[in-house]
């Protein structure tokens, strides 16, 4: 399912670093090496049929490259 992100994400949070993180291996070769982290947060997302929810997100990012492979884990309302 596609989503957008409507405003900020708020409550950010590290879930790993490094070697903690499953996919390290076909990230740093699909983006580029970085000190990659895993982390979550919630954010209010527009999803492709309109509706808007308040979610929890999680996604990979690394200083230089940014955001990658955003996923909604589970809706908060």
């Amino acid at each position: 399912m596609h989503f957008e992100i409507v405003g900020r994400i708020a409550e950010i949070e590290i879930i790993a670093v490094g070697p903690g993180i499953r996919i390290l291996g076909v990230s740093r070769k699909r983006y580029g090496r970085g000190r990659w982290r895993k982390l979550k947060g919630v954010a209010t997302v527009r999803l492709s049929d309109g509706r808007i929810r308040l979610a929890e997100v999680h996604w990979f990012e690394a200083h230089g490259i940014g955001k990658r492979k955003m996923r909604i884990k589970r809706y908060l309302d």
